[in-house]
């Protein structure tokens, strides 16, 4: 390969760590990565949580987050290698010839500016475009990643928006300088699976449009099988393997990998209905200053022991039933009955053990977190609340927790800035089992984890459903998760629930449009399903 946008040899990336107990030492994140890209090809790096993805994506800009280091081999972007230019020329670099969409919108974003002055903020500093143009081509952006009103979508402020409205506006800001390398860090983990097919699409038609490079950090095989021309999984640093998007699919040749595609083909089997432990019965409800409501009429039932899955497209109401089941949104009208109980429409009115007995995972970890409180501090903060531990006794609780999502020994002391995506995400998981609840609302879980780590937290939470009798309430958009978990499915659409009951039957034709919609988005683990999935729903559109 001779063009070669980004060239990669022997790279390898060290960091400073102090396990508890332990001087500081050095630790290798990524051993000798070597790999070529050129214009308008995509890479996908596929790998567990910790593999080094990210943080191989973030060295493509020759940066490294905390005490990270790149301390061998050469990034050659275009030829010019940036690990041997200054802090000046990196700043000509990064945000101009080179662009990042992070894995969390929520936190890249400034909440007290508006979306078009951040989407635009690169162009305009580097002098690419004047204000009139940046707009424009903002506005342009919008419309192609299907955001609502793109005209005036710019105005709004990031708590304005939906979490997977935030992510494609992250990747606007960074197709709007017009870069040849752009690094995406698993850019549709917030989207639903609608939604996901035409952001798919947009990036996959800007790739091929203006010769972008671009590396694709995922951990759904089948999402990198629509995007990647080839796929480099990660192991513990180290490249395990490397080739044709084709090949790694369908003739995987390490054992790592062929356990990665088994576990993204696997599904799993279902369970009979029970008496509800939760009841929502005729939920209304809407955010403080909206005209429209957010919720209309919403009933759903949850029975001990048993998974009920929410699923729908970003904005139809799935994370807001949520945060009204845990008293964060009061509803105007209906009820809300646990354990044969009401209780109270606010938060505020609630016992200490009805807060204990409905716990949360919100969906963005980054900002679910004190990032100035260590993991031990985090998770053994319910401890004290709610049983009144404290000292060695709860510091042991911790511990087994921690053990339990498989963090084990050396992260109590971590900071959440330490922790990768993944990482972050079974801290919330170990602080809300912390509390031994009996319905947990999981807000897509295991949306930032790789398929193996997030096949090993259903694993975990099915087990502890299994001992302690504990119902789930699964936010999310991801299919092959509902098929795996949950007993019965709710599907919202618009903020009303439009199908619902057993998985088998909900599942089953005939169904509604927008259900068979909604099936009909799910990426299969093939090459070429993108394109002929919006075919089929061009065909339907016409049909109408």
């Amino acid at each position: 390969m001779t063009d070669a946008v980004l060239d990669v040899r022997g790279l390898r990336i060290e960091a400073t760590v102090c396990p508890p107990g332990e001087q500081p030492r050095d630790a290798v994140l990524v051993h000798d990565a070597t790999f070529r890209l050129g214009k308008g090809r995509v890479l996908g790096l596929i790998g567990e949580s910790g593999a080094g993805k990210s943080t191989i994506g973030l060295a493509a800009m020759a940066y490294g987050r905390g005490e990270v280091r790149i301390t061998g081999g050469q990034i050659l972007l275009n030829g010019r290698d940036l690990r041997a230019a200054g802090p000046a020329a990196l700043r000509g670099v990064r945000g101009r010839q080179v662009t990042y969409v992070a894995q969390s919108a929520a936190a890249a974003f400034n909440p007290a500016i508006r979306l078009m002055d951040q989407v635009i903020e690169a162009s305009l500093r580097h002098g690419l475009m004047g204000r009139a143009e940046a707009e424009a081509r903002a506005v342009a952006l919008f419309r192609t990643l299907g955001l609502p009103d793109p005209e005036t979508f710019g105005r709004r402020y990031p708590h304005q928006v939906s979490g997977g409205q935030l992510q494609r506006a992250m990747t606007a800001m960074a197709l709007c300088p017009r870069p040849g390398l752009v690094v995406f860090d698993e850019p549709t983990t917030a989207l639903d699976v609608t939604t996901q097919i035409d952001v798919l699409a947009a990036i996959k038609t800007a790739i091929r449009e203006t010769g972008v490079a671009a590396l694709y950090i995922t951990h759904d095989l089948a999402v990198v099988a629509q995007i990647a021309d080839e796929i480099l999984v990660l192991r513990h640093g180290r490249m395990v393997e490397h080739g044709e998007t084709s090949r790694i699919l369908h003739a995987p040749r390490e054992a790592y990998t062929r356990a990665l595609v088994a576990v993204r083909r696997a599904g799993g089997p279902g369970r009979p209905p029970a008496a509800p432990i939760l009841s929502v019965e005729g939920v209304t409800a809407r955010y403080p200053g909206l005209r429209q409501d957010v919720l209309s009429d919403v009933s759903v039932s949850v029975a001990p022991g048993r998974t009920l899955a929410v699923v729908g497209e970003s904005g139809s109401g799935k994370s807001t039933l949520a945060r009204a089941i845990t008293g964060l949104l009061p509803p105007a009208q209906g009820r809300i009955r646990f354990a044969g109980r009401d209780l109270s429409p606010a938060l505020a009115g609630r016992s200490l053990d009805d807060r204990r007995e409905i716990q949360m995972i919100y969906q963005m970890a980054d900002v679910a977190m004190n990032p100035r409180q260590t993991v031990r501090t985090i998770v053994g903060r319910p401890l004290e609340l709610y049983f009144g531990l404290r000292g060695a006794a709860r510091d042991a609780r911790v511990q087994e927790l921690l053990d339990a999502i498989e963090l084990g020994e050396g992260y109590g002391d971590r900071y959440p800035a330490e922790l990768s995506g993944g990482q972050k995400q079974r801290v919330c998981i170990a602080r809300a089992l912390a509390a031994k609840p009996r319905l947990i609302l999981c807000d897509e879980v295991t949306s930032a984890l790789d398929p193996l780590v997030a096949d090993g937290i259903l694993r975990l939470l099915a087990d502890l459903q299994a001992r302690e009798g504990v119902a789930y309430m699964f936010v999310t958009h991801d299919l092959a998760t509902v098929r795996a978990i949950a007993d019965s499915i709710a599907v919202m659409h618009r903020g009303r629930v439009v199908r619902q009951g057993a998985k088998e039957a909900v599942l089953s034709p005939p169904f509604d449009d927008y259900t068979d919609l909604l099936l009909k988005s799910v990426p299969e683990m093939r090459t070429g399903w993108l394109e002929a999935a919006l075919a089929t729903r061009r065909m339907g559109s016409a049909g109408h």
